[in-house]
């Protein structure tokens, strides 16, 4: 009893780990991480612009905050040390007709209180730069030049954060499983998608990438393979008019990785089915992909999806999305190959076959009658 449940804590161990081993997760997120990189994490800063959309928001927000101020605490030491050096502080006593760099600077409180006015223009009602000093006119100029790049590019940042089309890859669905079954015919592989927007995404492109461990014929293992897989609808894999849910498929055919699978061997197999959308945002004009993935224990062999789209009594179209990831048991071949046979056996049943030892002799009929 105690060696069994070992036995099964084992598997089922083992069985959660390979459902974790995955490269990319069902909501399109890669799995991977990169060791012993030789080139410096400065090259990141080369291209600062993607480096910072790229950066999550609690980490975007900390650099929009410290960009402004740090900025305004450094032009605020700056405009001390104008006043410090112009003698224009309180401690210097200054007489009555002398005239300071900035009016009413008394400390660098006040300082950082006109480095804030200068940089985000907001007017001065109470300090103000003097035409006594040149180093201050200059120092204006620098900090409201700087701080025009500042805002720029920190506001552009989260502006084109907000934007991206990552954010609109979110309504685009595909089925919790796919399902492998007869269409047309035909064994197929069959997912669901489904577009949450009634926006449209144009120029759509359906496509998958089969990824598994193979092992050449020189003995190099390749891990993470991949193989092409070719997915289409009804009316082929471009351009999608992407109004409802479609049902996409692989054909099964000589030519699939799956041709040699079967429904009692599918469970064994170690692979991960990656499946792309490309299209561009009706919205934006914006590209974006969506992609998912699935392991041999999320296919299912033998079934269809429910259907979801029906018709009302008004003539509007319903999509109920209760049913978007149920399945149906169907009959289905448990194999490809089976298939394959016996389409080729009821085709020859069609067909005459020649007989070459069969031959044709003539029989000549006599009449023997007698009267």
């Amino acid at each position: 009893m105690f060696n069994y449940l070992r036995k099964r804590f084992t598997s089922h161990i083992r069985e959660r780990s390979r459902r974790k081993a995955r490269l990319v997760s069902k909501d399109g997120r890669c799995n991977i991480e990169f060791g012993n990189v030789e080139q410096s994490r400065f090259v990141f800063l080369i291209d600062i612009w993607t480096t910072i959309l790229d950066l999550r928001w609690r980490y975007k927000m900390t650099i929009f905050i410290s960009a402004f101020l740090g900025s305004w605490f450094l032009f605020g030491l700056l405009w001390y040390v104008v006043a410090y050096i112009h003698k224009d502080l309180p401690e210097f006593n200054p007489s009555i007709n002398h005239t300071p760099c900035v009016e009413n600077i008394n400390g660098l409180t006040s300082a950082f209180l006109f480095s804030l006015e200068t940089q985000v223009t907001i007017g001065y009602g109470f300090r103000c730069v003097t035409e006594q000093c040149a180093t201050a006119i200059f120092l204006l100029i620098f900090q409201s030049i700087l701080g025009v790049i500042i805002n720029s590019f920190m506001c552009g940042a989260i502006l084109a954060k907000i934007s991206r089309s990552k954010n609109r890859a979110k309504t685009i669905t595909f089925s919790k499983n796919a399902v492998i079954s007869k269409r047309g015919g035909k064994l197929c592989l069959l997912i669901r998608v489904a577009n949450l927007r009634k926006s449209l995404l144009i120029g759509s492109h359906i496509y998958g990438k089969l990824l598994k461990t193979t092992i050449t014929p020189e003995g190099e293992t390749i891990i993470l393979d991949q193989v092409n897989i070719e997915f289409v609808v009804d009316a082929g894999n471009e351009n999608l008019f992407f109004i409802s849910p479609l049902t996409i498929y692989h054909i099964i055919d000589k030519n699939s990785p799956f041709f040699h699978m079967a429904a009692e061997t599918i469970l064994q197999q170690d692979f991960e089915l990656v499946v792309f959308l490309d299209g561009t945002v009706e919205a934006t004009s914006a590209t974006c992909q969506v992609r998912t993935s699935y392991i041999p224990e999320e296919v299912l062999w033998g079934y269809r999806f429910a259907p979801i789209v029906s018709k009302t009594k008004e003539g509007k179209y319903r999509v109920d999305f209760q049913n978007f990831s149920k399945t149906v048991a169907v009959e289905t071949p448990h194999c490809a190959f089976c298939l394959y046979n016996e389409k080729e056996a009821k085709a020859k049943e069609k067909k005459g076959y020649d007989n070459p030892g069969f031959v044709l002799s003539e029989v000549s009929e006599t009449s023997d009658t007698k009267m």
